[in-house]
This record gives C-alpha cells, sequence and structure tokens, in this order.
C-alpha cells in the first residue's frame, strides 16, 4: 500500500472510491444522488484542476496500482490557516487496515507543512462511523448546520483539533463599522470567492456572534442563510462551496 499525492490520472480510481464509499456509508441517500454527487465533484478536468490547485491538498491511497483510498481538503486563510478535509473515503473492501487513519495523518502533514494550525473536518450527522471516527481521533465537535443534498437538508457536524499548543491563540482585531465597534476572529475562516470571510462578533470576548466579515472589501453587510452560504451585499464575495452545496455556487 502507497499514500502518495494525487494525479489527474487518479480521476476514474477516486470516482470510484468515492461512489462505493458513499453507498456504503451514506445507504440513507438514493443511489441516483450519490451518482450525481460524485459525477460533479470527481469529473476528470475537475480533479485534474483542484490536484494543481496550490490551496487544494489530494492524498490517495494506492494497492497494486489502484487507487482504495483518497482524503481531499484545502488551506483555509485564518490565523493560524486551517487544514479544512472536505473528503476522506476508503473503498469497502479496504477498511479495517488502518487505511483512513493513515490518510488523516498525511493530510495533517501536509497541511502542517503549509503552516496550518488547525484541521477541520465536517460528516453528515447520519453516519456515525463518519463522525466516530473524528472523536475517536481526538477532535471536537465544534458547530452544527445543515446542508443541501439533491434539494433536501441534512444536519451536518463540523469537527476541529488544534496540531499543537501554539495553534490554539486567537487573533482577534477591533473593526468600526456602520453598526459600531466589532471584533473580527481571524482564527475563525471560510474560504470565499474573492476572498476570505471571518466571524465578527459584538465583544473581544467572542460572546455573542454578529456575523461575517468580509475581507476583500472590508465590508460586515454579509448574509448567511439557513444552508451556511454566506455573501457579501457589498461587492459579492460568496463562502466557495466544499461539499454537498456544489451547484449552489
Amino acid at each position: 500500500m502507497e499514500i502518495r499525492d494525487a494525479r489527474a490520472s487518479d480521476a476514474q480510481g477516486i470516482a470510484d472510491t468515492a461512489r462505493a464509499s458513499l453507498r456504503e456509508s451514506y445507504d440513507f441517500l438514493a443511489d441516483g444522488t450519490i451518482d450525481e454527487v460524485v459525477e460533479e465533484w470527481y469529473d476528470g478536468q475537475r480533479v485534474a484542476d483542484q490536484v494543481n490547485d496550490e490551496d487544494s491538498a489530494w492524498l490517495v491511497a494506492e494497492d497494486d496500482d489502484a487507487v482504495v483510498g483518497f482524503v481531499q481538503g484545502v488551506l483555509v486563510d485564518a490565523e493560524p490557516p486551517v487544514g479544512e478535509i472536505h473528503w476522506l473515503h476508503v473503498a469497502p473492501d479496504a477498511r479495517e487496515e488502518g487505511l483512513a487513519q493513515q490518510l488523516l495523518g498525511g493530510i495533517q502533514e501536509t497541511f502542517e507543512k503549509r503552516g496550518a494550525g488547525r484541521l477541520r473536518g465536517t460528516v453528515l450527522a447520519e453516519n456515525e462511523a463518519g463522525w466516530s471516527f473524528y472523536e475517536a481521533d481526538g477532535f471536537d465537535r465544534v458547530d452544527e448546520r445543515e446542508v443541501t443534498v439533491a434539494g433536501d437538508a441534512y444536519d451536518e457536524y463540523v469537527y476541529e483539533r488544534a496540531m499543537e499548543e501554539a495553534a490554539e491563540d486567537l487573533v482577534v482585531e477591533a473593526v468600526e463599522t456602520p453598526a459600531g465597534e466589532l471584533f473580527v476572529n481571524f482564527s475563525e475562516g471560510e474560504r470565499g470567492s474573492k476572498a476570505p470571510f471571518y466571524a465578527t462578533y459584538r465583544s473581544r470576548d467572542l460572546a455573542e456572534r454578529y456575523g461575517w466579515y468580509c475581507s476583500n472589501c472590508e465590508s460586515v453587510s454579509t448574509a448567511m442563510d439557513s444552508m451556511g452560504h454566506i455573501e457579501c451585499n457589498d461587492c459579492g464575495n460568496r463562502r466557495k462551496a466544499t461539499r454537498w452545496d456544489a451547484s449552489y455556487l
């Protein structure tokens, strides 16, 4: 078994692994929905573009020249940067061999080399094996939100874990806005189509959330809907789709 960086030529193997893994772990979704997700997210050209994206990280597990697992994520600009894991899939026949832990360790090392201080993973609430995997590895559940899958709403858990003690230090700065003085937590970011969004609060102790700060135009005139989509009303910067909600952006 070899863990290595993904290549554009791995697209078909990645798609096959994703389809088999989703059918095993997300059996509450219809096959048609799973096929739609796989065709959209693992199209050959899309994979080729993403494996060459300097912010992305893709690793595959290869056995006898066949892809049997992969992990994919992106480095989110925050203080410190966050290594956000979007997908971690292992083919059903290759499970129970510690392969998921190897892939997780591999992408953590990749993100650490790029300066990340925390890891973040997301998983649908109905996938108990998925979120149990994160909890067993020391991740804390930090948020719960709704995502849209083929028109239906599902709960999704967000997990985070610091890579080192220094990563727990927060970078909070006060900004003057039409709504008064707000505090931007530059350690809590979301990737945007033009620039990152950062969480804003009414007080420095981060006790009361206000909304999101758009670092593209330095505005807090943003809106988030019930599905977690963020859009800046001033410059049109939008939260980039990461998993299920690809059709939104």
